[in-house]
Protein backbone atom coordinates (compact mmCIF):
# COMPACT_ATOMS: atom_id res chain seq x y z
CA UNK A 1 0.00 0.00 0.00
CA UNK A 2 1.29 3.25 -0.83
CA UNK A 3 2.09 5.92 1.87
CA UNK A 4 3.29 9.28 2.19
CA UNK A 5 5.70 9.85 4.38
CA UNK A 6 5.77 13.91 4.19
CA UNK A 7 3.77 14.02 7.44
CA UNK A 8 3.54 12.70 11.03
CA UNK A 9 6.50 11.99 13.16
CA UNK A 10 9.60 11.49 11.37
CA UNK A 11 11.18 8.76 14.21
CA UNK A 12 7.92 6.67 13.64
CA UNK A 13 7.57 6.89 9.75
CA UNK A 14 11.32 5.77 9.42
CA UNK A 15 10.78 3.06 11.89
CA UNK A 16 7.66 1.75 10.55
CA UNK A 17 8.84 1.99 6.89
CA UNK A 18 12.45 0.15 8.04
CA UNK A 19 10.76 -2.54 10.14
CA UNK A 20 9.72 -4.35 6.79
CA UNK A 21 12.68 -3.67 5.42
CA UNK A 22 15.06 -5.27 7.85
CA UNK A 23 13.12 -8.42 8.32
CA UNK A 24 13.56 -8.64 4.73
CA UNK A 25 17.15 -8.20 4.50
CA UNK A 26 17.50 -10.81 7.38
CA UNK A 27 15.20 -13.30 5.28
CA UNK A 28 17.51 -12.38 2.44
CA UNK A 29 20.76 -13.24 4.15
CA UNK A 30 19.04 -15.67 6.03
CA UNK A 31 19.08 -17.65 2.80
CA UNK A 32 22.57 -16.91 2.08
CA UNK A 33 23.40 -17.99 5.77
CA UNK A 34 21.73 -21.56 4.98
CA UNK A 35 23.85 -21.90 1.64
CA UNK A 36 26.66 -21.21 3.65
CA UNK A 37 25.86 -23.58 6.64
CA UNK A 38 24.64 -26.35 4.40
CA UNK A 39 27.16 -25.83 2.02
CA UNK A 40 29.74 -26.17 4.55
CA UNK A 41 28.28 -28.34 6.66
CA UNK A 42 27.32 -31.42 4.27
CA UNK A 43 29.54 -30.82 1.33
CA UNK A 44 32.93 -29.73 3.18
CA UNK A 45 34.85 -26.89 4.06
CA UNK A 46 36.37 -26.73 0.27
CA UNK A 47 33.04 -26.57 -1.04
CA UNK A 48 32.32 -23.31 1.50
CA UNK A 49 35.63 -21.69 0.21
CA UNK A 50 34.67 -22.47 -3.27
CA UNK A 51 31.13 -20.63 -2.86
CA UNK A 52 33.06 -17.83 -0.81
CA UNK A 53 35.56 -17.16 -2.87
CA UNK A 54 33.68 -15.08 -5.48
CA UNK A 55 31.54 -13.47 -3.02
CA UNK A 56 33.09 -10.01 -3.53
CA UNK A 57 32.79 -10.62 -7.59
CA UNK A 58 29.21 -11.13 -7.04
CA UNK A 59 28.73 -8.22 -4.99
CA UNK A 60 30.42 -5.97 -7.88
CA UNK A 61 28.15 -7.18 -10.47
CA UNK A 62 25.00 -7.76 -8.18
CA UNK A 63 25.58 -4.44 -6.49
CA UNK A 64 25.95 -2.69 -9.54
CA UNK A 65 22.09 -4.11 -10.85
CA UNK A 66 20.68 -3.29 -7.11
CA UNK A 67 22.14 -0.04 -6.99
CA UNK A 68 20.77 1.41 -9.83
CA UNK A 69 17.37 -0.08 -9.30
CA UNK A 70 17.76 2.30 -6.01
CA UNK A 71 18.53 5.16 -8.20
CA UNK A 72 15.39 4.42 -10.26
CA UNK A 73 13.52 4.53 -7.54
CA UNK A 74 14.71 8.37 -6.08
CA UNK A 75 12.61 10.43 -8.78
CA UNK A 76 9.62 8.09 -8.52
CA UNK A 77 10.03 8.65 -4.72
CA UNK A 78 10.13 12.43 -5.08
CA UNK A 79 7.56 12.62 -7.94
CA UNK A 80 5.06 10.91 -4.99
CA UNK A 81 6.01 13.31 -2.84
CA UNK A 82 4.86 16.02 -5.39
CA UNK A 83 1.99 14.38 -5.98
CA UNK A 84 3.06 14.29 -9.49
CA UNK A 85 1.84 10.95 -10.66
CA UNK A 86 1.85 11.05 -14.33
CA UNK A 87 5.80 12.10 -14.35
CA UNK A 88 6.08 8.90 -11.77
CA UNK A 89 4.32 6.67 -14.15
CA UNK A 90 6.52 7.91 -16.92
CA UNK A 91 9.72 7.37 -14.94
CA UNK A 92 8.09 3.88 -14.17
CA UNK A 93 8.06 3.11 -17.51
CA UNK A 94 11.54 4.23 -18.57
CA UNK A 95 13.16 2.52 -15.89
CA UNK A 96 11.49 -0.71 -16.69
CA UNK A 97 12.97 -0.46 -19.94
CA UNK A 98 16.31 0.77 -19.03
CA UNK A 99 16.49 -1.93 -16.15
CA UNK A 100 15.63 -4.86 -19.29
CA UNK A 101 18.43 -3.48 -21.38
CA UNK A 102 21.25 -3.48 -18.68
CA UNK A 103 20.00 -6.83 -17.69
CA UNK A 104 20.31 -8.71 -20.74
CA UNK A 105 23.95 -6.62 -21.67
CA UNK A 106 25.11 -7.67 -17.70
CA UNK A 107 24.55 -11.20 -17.93
CA UNK A 108 25.87 -11.86 -21.38
CA UNK A 109 29.01 -10.45 -20.34
CA UNK A 110 29.38 -11.64 -17.09
CA UNK A 111 29.13 -15.10 -18.52
CA UNK A 112 31.59 -14.99 -20.76
CA UNK A 113 33.92 -13.44 -18.68
CA UNK A 114 33.33 -15.98 -15.63
CA UNK A 115 36.47 -17.90 -16.20
CA UNK A 116 38.56 -15.27 -16.37
CA UNK A 117 37.27 -13.56 -13.55
CA UNK A 118 37.96 -16.14 -11.23
CA UNK A 119 41.75 -15.91 -13.00
CA UNK A 120 41.89 -13.29 -11.72
CA UNK A 121 40.77 -13.64 -8.32
CA UNK A 122 43.85 -15.81 -7.84
CA UNK A 123 41.01 -18.71 -7.30
CA UNK A 124 42.88 -22.16 -5.68
CA UNK A 125 42.37 -25.09 -8.26
CA UNK A 126 41.21 -27.29 -5.52
CA UNK A 127 38.17 -25.25 -5.73
CA UNK A 128 37.91 -23.95 -9.06
CA UNK A 129 35.77 -25.97 -10.92
CA UNK A 130 32.80 -26.02 -8.17
CA UNK A 131 33.57 -21.98 -8.01
CA UNK A 132 33.26 -21.54 -11.55
CA UNK A 133 29.64 -23.52 -11.69
CA UNK A 134 28.41 -21.71 -8.65
CA UNK A 135 29.41 -18.05 -9.96
CA UNK A 136 28.49 -18.83 -13.78
CA UNK A 137 24.47 -19.48 -12.34
CA UNK A 138 24.31 -16.93 -10.02
CA UNK A 139 25.19 -14.21 -13.35
CA UNK A 140 22.68 -16.27 -15.36
CA UNK A 141 20.08 -15.18 -12.57
CA UNK A 142 20.77 -11.90 -12.86
CA UNK A 143 17.77 -11.13 -15.17
CA UNK A 144 15.61 -12.54 -11.42
CA UNK A 145 17.64 -10.34 -8.97
CA UNK A 146 16.82 -7.30 -11.28
CA UNK A 147 13.50 -8.00 -11.54
CA UNK A 148 12.53 -8.18 -7.84
CA UNK A 149 14.96 -5.30 -7.08
CA UNK A 150 13.53 -3.20 -9.35
CA UNK A 151 9.88 -3.46 -9.08
CA UNK A 152 10.67 -3.60 -4.48
CA UNK A 153 12.46 -0.06 -4.86
CA UNK A 154 9.33 1.25 -6.91
CA UNK A 155 6.88 0.10 -4.24
CA UNK A 156 9.26 1.50 -1.97
CA UNK A 157 9.44 4.32 -3.64
CA UNK A 158 5.59 4.80 -2.72
CA UNK A 159 6.14 4.27 0.90
CA UNK A 160 4.95 0.19 0.71
CA UNK A 161 8.24 -2.05 2.10
CA UNK A 162 5.75 -4.30 3.29
CA UNK A 163 4.75 -6.05 0.34
CA UNK A 164 8.01 -7.09 -0.77
CA UNK A 165 8.85 -8.26 2.86
CA UNK A 166 6.02 -10.55 2.29
CA UNK A 167 7.08 -11.92 -1.19
CA UNK A 168 11.09 -12.45 0.52
CA UNK A 169 9.65 -14.62 3.34
CA UNK A 170 7.99 -16.62 0.91
CA UNK A 171 11.34 -16.86 -1.32
CA UNK A 172 13.54 -17.22 1.90
CA UNK A 173 11.35 -20.37 2.92
CA UNK A 174 11.57 -21.54 -0.59
CA UNK A 175 15.16 -21.52 -0.88
CA UNK A 176 15.34 -23.32 2.38
CA UNK A 177 13.47 -26.04 0.87
CA UNK A 178 15.22 -26.12 -2.64
CA UNK A 179 18.71 -25.53 -0.83
CA UNK A 180 18.11 -29.02 1.17
CA UNK A 181 15.84 -30.92 -2.11
CA UNK A 182 18.94 -29.71 -4.48
CA UNK A 183 22.34 -30.47 -2.84
CA UNK A 184 20.88 -33.73 -0.45
CA UNK A 185 18.55 -35.16 -2.46
CA UNK A 186 19.32 -34.80 -5.48
CA UNK A 187 23.64 -33.89 -4.85
CA UNK A 188 23.74 -31.52 -7.23
CA UNK A 189 26.34 -30.18 -4.76
CA UNK A 190 27.19 -26.20 -4.88
CA UNK A 191 25.61 -26.15 -8.21
CA UNK A 192 22.21 -27.02 -6.11
CA UNK A 193 23.36 -23.94 -3.94
CA UNK A 194 23.36 -21.78 -6.87
CA UNK A 195 20.10 -23.00 -8.64
CA UNK A 196 18.36 -22.68 -5.69
CA UNK A 197 19.29 -19.04 -4.56
CA UNK A 198 18.08 -18.00 -8.49
CA UNK A 199 15.45 -19.92 -8.86
CA UNK A 200 13.68 -18.55 -5.25
CA UNK A 201 14.95 -14.70 -6.09
CA UNK A 202 12.94 -14.73 -9.63
CA UNK A 203 9.81 -16.24 -8.30
CA UNK A 204 9.75 -13.04 -5.56
CA UNK A 205 10.11 -11.01 -8.25
CA UNK A 206 7.07 -12.57 -10.36
CA UNK A 207 5.41 -11.98 -6.71
CA UNK A 208 5.95 -8.93 -7.11
CA UNK A 209 4.52 -8.12 -10.44
CA UNK A 210 1.63 -9.59 -10.02
CA UNK A 211 0.64 -7.59 -6.90
CA UNK A 212 1.60 -4.51 -8.55
CA UNK A 213 -0.81 -5.37 -11.58
CA UNK A 214 -3.63 -6.24 -9.17
CA UNK A 215 -3.28 -3.67 -6.54
CA UNK A 216 -1.24 -0.31 -7.17
CA UNK A 217 -3.16 1.60 -8.99
CA UNK A 218 -0.88 4.32 -8.46
CA UNK A 219 1.63 2.21 -10.81
CA UNK A 220 -1.10 1.55 -13.82
CA UNK A 221 0.77 2.79 -16.74
CA UNK A 222 -2.28 4.25 -18.82
CA UNK A 223 -0.81 4.44 -22.69
CA UNK A 224 0.24 8.32 -22.57
CA UNK A 225 2.75 7.00 -19.93
CA UNK A 226 4.03 4.29 -21.84
CA UNK A 227 6.48 6.63 -24.20
CA UNK A 228 10.25 6.85 -24.61
CA UNK A 229 11.45 9.83 -22.73
CA UNK A 230 15.27 10.66 -23.43
CA UNK A 231 15.37 13.62 -20.72
CA UNK A 232 13.89 10.78 -18.18
CA UNK A 233 16.38 8.36 -18.76
CA UNK A 234 19.02 10.53 -18.83
CA UNK A 235 17.54 11.82 -15.41
CA UNK A 236 17.12 8.04 -14.49
CA UNK A 237 20.88 7.12 -15.35
CA UNK A 238 22.00 10.47 -14.04
CA UNK A 239 20.78 8.99 -10.59
CA UNK A 240 20.88 5.34 -11.14
CA UNK A 241 24.22 4.59 -12.79
CA UNK A 242 26.33 6.62 -10.23
CA UNK A 243 24.74 4.37 -7.19
CA UNK A 244 25.48 1.01 -9.37
CA UNK A 245 28.92 2.40 -9.79
CA UNK A 246 29.88 3.16 -5.77
CA UNK A 247 28.25 -0.57 -5.18
CA UNK A 248 30.89 -1.83 -8.06
CA UNK A 249 34.14 0.23 -6.57
CA UNK A 250 33.38 -0.45 -3.12
CA UNK A 251 33.32 -3.96 -4.78
CA UNK A 252 36.41 -3.73 -6.43
CA UNK A 253 38.24 -2.94 -3.41
CA UNK A 254 36.70 -6.33 -1.54
CA UNK A 255 38.19 -8.48 -4.86
CA UNK A 256 41.33 -6.91 -4.56
CA UNK A 257 41.42 -8.14 -0.53
CA UNK A 258 39.60 -11.12 -1.46
CA UNK A 259 42.30 -11.93 -4.24
CA UNK A 260 45.27 -11.64 -1.57
CA UNK A 261 43.21 -13.36 1.08
CA UNK A 262 42.98 -16.31 -1.57
CA UNK A 263 46.22 -16.32 -2.14
CA UNK A 264 46.71 -17.01 1.48
CA UNK A 265 44.83 -20.58 1.28
CA UNK A 266 42.07 -22.30 1.63
CA UNK A 267 41.95 -21.78 5.60
CA UNK A 268 41.78 -18.10 5.41
CA UNK A 269 39.43 -18.03 2.00
CA UNK A 270 36.82 -20.13 4.69
CA UNK A 271 37.49 -18.03 7.57
CA UNK A 272 37.33 -15.06 5.33
CA UNK A 273 33.79 -16.65 3.67
CA UNK A 274 32.54 -17.12 7.00
CA UNK A 275 33.64 -14.10 8.39
CA UNK A 276 31.70 -12.27 5.61
CA UNK A 277 28.54 -13.62 5.96
CA UNK A 278 28.45 -12.71 9.45
CA UNK A 279 29.27 -9.59 8.76
CA UNK A 280 26.67 -9.35 5.73
CA UNK A 281 23.61 -10.46 7.87
CA UNK A 282 24.62 -7.93 11.02
CA UNK A 283 24.90 -4.94 8.08
CA UNK A 284 20.96 -5.57 7.97
CA UNK A 285 19.76 -2.81 9.91
CA UNK A 286 21.88 -0.47 8.60
CA UNK A 287 20.51 -0.85 4.70
CA UNK A 288 16.87 -1.04 6.39
CA UNK A 289 17.48 2.10 7.91
CA UNK A 290 19.39 3.69 5.63
CA UNK A 291 16.72 2.95 2.78
CA UNK A 292 13.88 4.41 4.99
CA UNK A 293 15.77 7.19 5.54
CA UNK A 294 16.58 8.10 1.84
CA UNK A 295 12.88 7.46 0.82
CA UNK A 296 11.76 9.84 3.79
CA UNK A 297 14.24 12.07 2.28
CA UNK A 298 13.15 12.18 -1.45
CA UNK A 299 9.09 12.26 -0.62
CA UNK A 300 10.41 15.01 1.68
CA UNK A 301 12.63 16.80 -0.94
CA UNK A 302 9.75 16.78 -3.61
CA UNK A 303 6.92 18.24 -0.64
CA UNK A 304 9.51 20.73 -0.19
CA UNK A 305 9.86 20.30 3.46
CA UNK A 306 13.66 20.77 3.98
CA UNK A 307 13.10 21.28 8.46
CA UNK A 308 11.74 17.45 8.35
CA UNK A 309 14.89 16.80 5.69
CA UNK A 310 17.08 17.45 8.57
CA UNK A 311 14.96 15.71 11.16
CA UNK A 312 14.35 12.67 9.36
CA UNK A 313 18.79 12.25 8.85
CA UNK A 314 19.39 13.15 12.49
CA UNK A 315 17.09 10.64 13.45
CA UNK A 316 18.21 7.89 11.17
CA UNK A 317 22.10 8.41 11.90
CA UNK A 318 21.55 8.37 15.41
CA UNK A 319 19.60 5.23 15.07
CA UNK A 320 22.02 3.45 12.96
CA UNK A 321 25.32 4.40 15.15
CA UNK A 322 23.29 3.07 18.69
CA UNK A 323 22.83 -0.11 16.60
CA UNK A 324 26.84 -0.47 15.48
CA UNK A 325 27.45 0.21 18.63
CA UNK A 326 25.78 -2.58 20.10
CA UNK A 327 26.29 -4.97 17.63
CA UNK A 328 30.26 -4.16 17.41
CA UNK A 329 30.38 -5.34 20.98
CA UNK A 330 28.49 -8.84 20.30
CA UNK A 331 30.52 -9.51 17.69
CA UNK A 332 33.43 -8.95 19.42
CA UNK A 333 32.69 -11.36 22.31
CA UNK A 334 30.46 -14.21 20.43
CA UNK A 335 32.47 -13.59 16.74
CA UNK A 336 33.95 -17.15 16.90
CA UNK A 337 30.87 -18.83 18.51
CA UNK A 338 28.94 -17.49 15.26
CA UNK A 339 31.05 -19.57 13.11
CA UNK A 340 30.39 -22.37 14.16
CA UNK A 341 26.70 -21.89 11.90
CA UNK A 342 29.58 -22.83 8.79
CA UNK A 343 32.53 -24.50 10.36
CA UNK A 344 33.01 -27.85 11.58
CA UNK A 345 34.36 -27.54 15.53
CA UNK A 346 36.94 -29.66 14.65
CA UNK A 347 38.51 -26.91 12.06
CA UNK A 348 40.23 -25.48 14.66
CA UNK A 349 42.72 -22.89 12.80
CA UNK A 350 39.78 -21.79 10.01
CA UNK A 351 37.41 -20.95 13.52
CA UNK A 352 40.39 -18.58 14.98
CA UNK A 353 41.08 -17.20 11.86
CA UNK A 354 37.33 -16.17 11.45
CA UNK A 355 37.16 -14.97 14.93
CA UNK A 356 40.17 -12.46 14.69
CA UNK A 357 38.67 -11.00 11.54
CA UNK A 358 34.87 -10.50 13.02
CA UNK A 359 36.62 -8.85 15.93
CA UNK A 360 38.66 -6.19 14.17
CA UNK A 361 35.39 -5.21 12.13
CA UNK A 362 33.38 -5.10 15.28
CA UNK A 363 35.65 -2.71 17.25
CA UNK A 364 34.31 0.09 14.25
CA UNK A 365 30.90 -1.40 13.12
CA UNK A 366 29.32 1.86 14.39
CA UNK A 367 30.84 4.02 11.47
CA UNK A 368 28.29 1.84 9.41
CA UNK A 369 25.51 3.55 11.03
CA UNK A 370 26.77 7.04 9.93
CA UNK A 371 27.87 6.07 6.71
CA UNK A 372 25.17 4.21 5.04
CA UNK A 373 22.45 6.88 6.38
CA UNK A 374 24.18 9.95 5.07
CA UNK A 375 25.46 8.42 1.73
CA UNK A 376 21.48 7.15 1.37
CA UNK A 377 20.03 10.61 2.32
CA UNK A 378 22.13 11.97 -0.48
CA UNK A 379 21.44 9.76 -2.98
CA UNK A 380 18.11 10.35 -1.90
CA UNK A 381 18.03 14.05 -2.14
CA UNK A 382 18.97 13.70 -6.24
CA UNK A 383 23.14 14.08 -5.51
CA UNK A 384 24.16 10.18 -6.43
CA UNK A 385 27.35 11.85 -8.06
CA UNK A 386 28.38 12.91 -4.74
CA UNK A 387 28.21 9.72 -3.07
CA UNK A 388 30.02 7.86 -5.60
CA UNK A 389 32.77 9.23 -3.80
CA UNK A 390 32.39 7.12 -0.95
CA UNK A 391 33.21 3.88 -3.27
CA UNK A 392 36.37 5.91 -4.56
CA UNK A 393 37.59 6.19 -1.10
CA UNK A 394 36.55 2.75 0.26
CA UNK A 395 38.41 1.27 -2.81
CA UNK A 396 41.59 3.67 -2.56
CA UNK A 397 41.89 1.98 1.47
CA UNK A 398 41.19 -1.34 0.48
CA UNK A 399 43.79 -0.94 -2.39
CA UNK A 400 46.14 0.35 0.02
CA UNK A 401 45.99 -2.62 1.99
CA UNK A 402 45.65 -5.13 -0.54
CA UNK A 403 49.20 -4.11 -1.74
CA UNK A 404 50.93 -3.34 1.24
CA UNK A 405 49.49 -4.59 4.41
CA UNK A 406 48.63 -8.67 3.05
CA UNK A 407 51.57 -9.51 1.71
CA UNK A 408 53.43 -7.74 4.89
CA UNK A 409 51.50 -9.17 7.55
CA UNK A 410 48.97 -11.61 6.04
CA UNK A 411 45.74 -12.27 7.47
CA UNK A 412 46.21 -9.35 9.69
CA UNK A 413 45.93 -7.28 6.47
CA UNK A 414 42.93 -8.47 5.83
CA UNK A 415 41.63 -8.27 9.41
CA UNK A 416 42.33 -3.79 9.04
CA UNK A 417 40.60 -3.53 5.57
CA UNK A 418 37.04 -3.23 6.51
CA UNK A 419 37.45 -0.63 9.40
CA UNK A 420 40.21 1.42 7.55
CA UNK A 421 37.45 1.81 4.35
CA UNK A 422 34.62 2.90 6.89
CA UNK A 423 36.70 5.32 8.57
CA UNK A 424 37.57 7.67 5.12
CA UNK A 425 34.31 6.96 3.74
CA UNK A 426 32.27 7.75 6.71
CA UNK A 427 34.51 11.06 7.25
CA UNK A 428 33.29 12.34 3.32
CA UNK A 429 29.86 10.87 3.43
CA UNK A 430 28.97 13.33 6.60
CA UNK A 431 30.41 16.46 4.62
CA UNK A 432 28.62 15.50 1.22
CA UNK A 433 25.12 14.91 3.27
CA UNK A 434 25.21 17.72 5.26
CA UNK A 435 25.85 19.99 1.38
CA UNK A 436 23.10 18.35 -0.16
CA UNK A 437 20.77 18.91 2.31
CA UNK A 438 22.05 22.79 2.07
CA UNK A 439 21.79 22.70 -1.49
CA UNK A 440 18.30 21.18 -1.30
CA UNK A 441 17.53 24.12 0.89
CA UNK A 442 18.48 26.64 -1.62
CA UNK A 443 16.49 24.86 -4.30
CA UNK A 444 13.25 24.59 -2.34
CA UNK A 445 13.60 28.23 -1.25
CA UNK A 446 14.11 29.17 -5.07
CA UNK A 447 10.49 27.19 -5.52
CA UNK A 448 9.25 28.98 -2.95
CA UNK A 449 9.87 32.61 -4.66
CA UNK A 450 8.44 31.10 -8.04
Amino acid sequence: MAKSMTTGSPVKLILNFSLPLLLGNLFQQLYNIIDAAIVGKVLGSNALAAVGASSSVQFLVLGFCIGICSGFGVPVAQRFGAKSYDSLKNFVYNGALLTTGIGLTVTVLTAILCPSILHIMSTPDAIYQDAYHYLLIIFLGIPATLLYNYLAGILRAIGDSKTPFYFLVFSACLNVFLDLFCIIVLKWGVTGAGLATVTSQGLSGLLCLIYIIRKVEVLHLAKKNRHLSRRRIGQLLYMGLPMGLQFSITAIGSMMIQSSNNGLGTVYVSAFTAGMRIKQFAMCPFDAIATAVSTFAGQNFGAGKVDRIKKGIKDGVLMGAFYGAVMGIVLIFFGKTFTLLFIAKEETDIIFAAGHYIASYGFFFWLLGVLNTTRMSTQGLGYSNLAIICGILELFARALLSLFAVPAFGFWGICAADPSAWIVASIYSSAICIYAVKQCEKIIKQRETI
